[in-house]
Parts: structure tokens; sequence; C-alpha cells
């Protein structure tokens, strides 16, 4: 047997003499998913990450479905708390984009959240959070109900575009711009990030974008209840 063989057996021993535990199986799944692509992870693949066989991970997580659930806890578990500010919207904005630099961290994460058929326990306890900063703010229960619905995803750092913009650039087709003039204008003088996009989606989801909206939402709302807004009054 050569010394890299013997390395490869030694590693694979040393994982076995660590205990698995539900901690152990979730930032193992966490780092190979960041390492491989969500689509890459599987229960015989993590199990051979962690030197063990299958089964032995179903004594902690019950099948992929409850991995990916608890995949999604850990990763919203590196939000940063919210800070001690007196302007609620610094405090929020500061946790949005806590949230959306964790999200490029794992760039998988938001299509798992978005997979999710509800929100999982550390997704519910964040959200609570979140709506607890703008009612401590001074906003009504009724006026953080519709911001929470306005925020959408991108409390939690992540936002859905019209169009996946994360093909080749380049000139627009002269036919195209002929027909859809405005659209390739801002085409042409559009300039993003790519490399700040959260999930796969295209570049106009980039930071100064993401921001931009942010900045215009909060302002908004803040706006609105200095007005004393109520949805009674829309009715």
């Amino acid at each position: 047997m050569d010394q890299a063989t013997d390395r490869g057996t030694d590693r694979t021993a040393d994982k076995q003499r660590i205990p698995l535990n539900r901690d152990r199986v979730l930032r193992a799944a966490v780092a190979l998913a960041d390492a491989t692509g969500i689509d890459a992870l599987s229960m015989r693949r993590l199990a051979q990450e962690l030197g063990v066989v299958p089964m032995a991970l179903y004594k902690h997580v019950a099948n992929k479905e409850e991995l990916l659930d608890g995949m999604v806890d850990a990763v919203v578990g590196e939000i940063d708390p919210p800070a001690a500010d007196p302007d609620w919207r610094h405090v929020v904005r500061g946790r949005i984009l806590s949230a959306r630099r964790v999200l490029l961290r794992h760039p998988w994460a938001a299509r798992v959240i978005e997979s999710r058929t509800g929100p999982t326990p550390a997704v519910l306890g964040y959200l609570d959070s979140m709506a607890g900063c703008f009612r401590s703010g001074g906003l009504s229960a009724d006026l953080t109900h519709h911001v929470m619905h306005a925020m959408g995803s991108r409390l939690l750092g992540f936002s859905q575009e019209l169009f996946d913009t994360s093909g080749p650039s380049g000139p627009p087709d002269p036919g195209m711009a002929a027909r859809y003039p405005h659209i390739a204008e801002l085409a042409a003088t559009a300039a993003h990030d790519g490399g700040s996009t959260v999930g796969s989606g295209g570049g106009c989801d980039d930071q100064f974008e993401f921001e931009f909206a942010l900045d215009l939402l909060l302002n908004g709302f803040e706006a609105l209840n200095r007005q004393g807004w109520t949805s009674a009054r829309t009715a």
C-alpha cells in the first residue's frame, strides 16, 4: 500500500472515529453543496464524505427533504442578529444585507429556500425577528403585515428577477432593438456585476440594484408610517 493510500485510509478512519450527530451531518451537507452544487448532493455522496454507510445518516435526518430543511436552517443561522440602533431602517437594512452575504457564500441556498413547501423553524424565527424590528420601529401591526408581503424573499437577501440576463452580453440584435426600443436602450446602458448575483439568476440582481430597491422600500415604509397609514383607508 503506497503513502497516498495510507493517508486516504487514515482520513476515513479519522472521520469514522468522530461521533456522528445531526449538526455534523448538516454542516457536512452544506460544505458539500458549496463545493459541488446542490444538484450533486445525495445521501450516498454525503455518507461517503462523512466516512459512514448511508443508513447511518437516517438516524439524524429522516430523508433528503429533511436534510434540505436542516441545511436551510443552518444557513439562516449564519445571518447576523439585529444591531443595536435607534433607526429601525438601519437595523433592517443591515440584517437583510447580512442575509445576502450569507447567500452569496452559499449560492445554492436561495433555490432550496424557494423549494420548501413551508418555512423551516429557523426561517420562521428569522421572519418573526424581522417583524419585531418593524414593530419596535413604531410600525403598526397592520402596516407590518403589508410590509412583510411587500418585502417577500428580499427579507432573506434575494429577489426574483423578471428576466435571466446571465447569458452572453453584447450589442442588442438590430431586429429586437427595432421592435423593443426601450428594452434595448436599458440593455445597452446597464452595467451588472455578475459576481454579486445570488443563485443562478441573471446579473440584474447585482448588489447595487438590490440595495437601490431595498432603500426605496424602507424609505417608503417609513413615509407611510409617518402618515399613519392603515389598510382600512384603502378599502
